[in-house]
């Protein structure tokens, strides 16, 4: 609904010779809304950044959300929403909080007189709110769906540790269905591990893994390839009956990585690689000495 510039200058005009009863009355019925789950302090301050934001837009000639001079009012909007979709309000407590001010105009324009003019001029600030309630709906959900992406990432990260099993030795454990998303994540954290211990063996357990189809095993393979470029040797383990059925089955090939049955087993097995390799490394150092001798 576009609204003329007269027609804002009367409604910043009733802003500011009301601007005390309309944020009483504005603050009251957002209160109510909220059943005390944020302090009447707080709601108030929030109310008077709406109501300076507002003024000052209507200030500009005609009103115009989009507008530059609409750009503090669209900053107290989008941080309210921010700041309630982070406290975890809902789409409908927090678009109250701008529609509240309809039942403030309410209170303070004596509708009842059947005046024509109050009565446009509540349908204009009428208008006015609609547009303010939905630019906030929208800032909330997109704000909603920013904050859940970050949880998403957040749990990513922490169903993926990567441990330090033995001096040479490091251990993924996966937990759940693996994903394009958290594959990725799973290679990351395992390369940075990789990097920054400096372990020649890696071992991946999948016996938290439900099931492996075709996408989790071609995820595992991708791992072990991106480690091998590091210079580190994979292990897979917890290939338990009803998987190695379904690994035969789908014709998945391993090739020449190495897979137990439980993460015990896979360490011992790099033990073992590293023993061997220690044990090869010393008598090559050994050998001039010996041939000298």
């Amino acid at each position: 609904m576009a609204i003329t510039a007269e027609e804002s200058s009367r409604f910043a005009a009733l802003l500011d010779s009301q601007s005390e009863r309309l944020t009483d009355r504005w603050t009251e019925v957002v209160a109510a809304s909220l059943r005390g789950r944020m302090t009447e302090a707080e709601l108030r301050q929030q109310v008077r950044e709406l109501r300076r934001g507002l003024h000052a837009a209507l200030g500009h000639g005609a009103f115009d959300l989009a507008a530059e001079g609409s750009a503090a009012l669209r900053g107290a909007l989008a941080e309210m929403s921010r700041s309630r979709a982070q406290q975890g309000f809902t789409a409908t407590e927090t678009a109250v909080s701008v529609f509240a001010l309809k039942d403030a105009l309410v209170d303070v324009l004596d509708l009842r007189s059947g005046d024509k003019e109050t009565l446009a001029d509540f349908v204009i600030a009428s208008g006015v709110v609609d547009q303010l309630g939905l630019f906030t709906f929208e800032r909330y959900a997109r704000s909603r769906e920013e904050l859940l992406a970050e949880q998403a990432e957040q749990l990513l990260e922490l169903s993926t540790p990567v441990v330090k099993l033995w001096e040479g030795v490091v251990a993924i454990p996966l937990v759940g269905t693996l994903d394009s998303a958290r594959a990725q994540v799973v290679m990351e954290r395992l390369l940075q591990t990789l990097v920054e211990t400096g372990s020649p063996y890696a071992i991946i357990d999948i016996t938290g893994v439900p099931a492996v189809d075709t996408q989790v095993a071609q995820h595992i393979l991708k791992t072990v390839v991106a480690a091998r470029l590091m210079g580190a040797e994979c292990i897979v383990s917890g290939i338990r009956p009803q998987i190695a059925q379904t690994i035969v089955a789908l014709g998945i090939e391993f090739g020449d990585i190495a897979t137990k049955a439980t993460l015990a087993d896979a360490l011992r097995h790099a033990l073992r690689m590293i023993d061997k390799s220690r044990r090869a490394s010393g008598t090559v150092s050994g050998a001039p000495n010996g041939r000298g001798a």
